[in-house]
């Protein structure tokens, strides 16, 4: 029992530590404080505008990936998450499935100009399976990693919001394949491809490192209130 508490103890610690050295800067953040948002509509829950300029909205799911779907099953479904930290980990469905399930709303925001509102989603924080691990003091950046070969980056600063889910629940119903399912990473702040389908890995790192699409022209940083779609 001890063990048991002193790991609860420690990541309860490791969760406060995250959220006092990221909480300025994720205030600070263009989906939370951009003086002079681009968008239309009645205001979201952060602020801004609740159509981001040049969206269109639409109550459509469109389905888009690298043109392969895993077929993941929840017997081998795992999540690594490792790098700079102080205890890498490996996570099993009943293992994940055991964590701090939170139910949110929020939008989806697509670069190829779609936008969903008022998804319902169940799922775990970003922020807490890397809490999981102790990031070390030196981490500032998170690389996800697919069953497709897919990777996308974020700050830490973007990649702890409370928002931003390893979700196994859209609409009430479990995550389809062709959405991500069985976890996928959705970022209500950011454009969508942050958001990596059949996630299998978080990779913890002191530097940045693009993905798959910023290699590619896209934007490294991708806030939907500026625009900010390519390189």
């Amino acid at each position: 029992m001890a063990s048991g508490g002193n790991k609860l103890d420690r990541v309860v610690e490791a969760r406060m530590k995250l959220r006092d050295r990221f909480q300025g800067e994720s205030h600070a953040t263009p989906s939370m404080a951009d003086p002079k948002p681009l968008g239309s509509g009645p205001l979201n829950r952060h602020g801004m505008p609740k159509l981001p300029i040049d969206q269109v909205q639409t109550n459509k799911w469109p389905v888009l990936d690298l043109g392969a779907q895993p077929q993941v099953s929840h017997e081998r479904w795992r999540l690594v998450i490792d790098g700079v930290c102080a205890h890498p980990l490996s996570l099993d469905w009943a293992a994940f499935q055991a964590l701090d399930q939170t139910d949110d709303v929020s939008d989806f925001h697509c670069v190829t100009k779609w936008s969903r509102f008022d998804v319902p989603w169940r799922g775990v924080r970003v922020a807490e399976v890397i809490a999981q691990v102790e990031p070390h003091d030196d981490a500032r950046f998170v690389m996800f990693h697919s069953y497709d070969s897919y990777t996308t980056n974020l700050s830490l600063a973007e990649a702890i919001k409370p928002d931003v889910l390893l979700v196994h629940t859209a609409d009430r119903v479990p995550l389809a394949v062709d959405h991500g399912g069985p976890v996928r990473v959705i970022t209500p702040q950011l454009y969508a491809w942050k958001g990596a389908k059949w996630v299998n890995r978080i990779e913890l790192m002191t530097a940045d490192k693009r993905g798959f699409w910023e290699e590619r022209g896209y934007s490294n940083t991708a806030y939907p209130w500026r625009n900010d779609r390519y390189s």
